[in-house]
This record gives structure tokens, sequence and C-alpha cells, in this order.
């Protein structure tokens, strides 16, 4: 994923769910549409559910990487 450019990245590790589906959420809505915000989240839940309620808000997940100390959700602002 190297060659996505990334607008906006937020770090949302001890966050759990719901609170890390909302703040991408609002973080995406400060955003245009078609840019790129990644998430950093460090629970295997929010890692699941954050990518599946991101395709349900009609916004394109990219990817989901293993990075160190969680996930990295890559996702492009429907």
């Amino acid at each position: 994923m190297s060659d996505i450019q990334i607008d906006r990245e937020i770090d949302l590790s001890g966050d759990v769910c719901p609170y890390t589906f909302v703040k991408s959420k609002l973080a995406l809505e400060k955003m245009s549409s078609g840019q790129i915000l990644a998430v950093k989240v460090d629970n295997g839940e929010s890692a699941s559910n954050v990518p599946r309620s991101m395709e349900l808000e009609n916004h394109d997940v990219l990817s989901v990487d293993e990075v160190s100390g969680g996930w990295r959700i890559t996702v492009r602002k429907g």
C-alpha cells in the first residue's frame, strides 16, 4: 500500500468499538470524497468492525494490515 497517498492518519490505539468507528466516521466527514484515511487500531474487534461499518457507509476499504501494535485500516471516502 506504499503507493497510495494517505491524506489523513489517526491513531485510535486504546479505543474500543463503537468509539473507533465513530471517531473514524467523524474524521472522514471532514475529508473530501476520494481522499484516503488511515486508521490505526489495537484490538481485533475494531479491526473487523470498523472496515465492515465503513463499507456499510459506502466507503471503500482499501486494506486492513497488521502493523506493530495492531492494525492499519486504509479507507477511501465514498
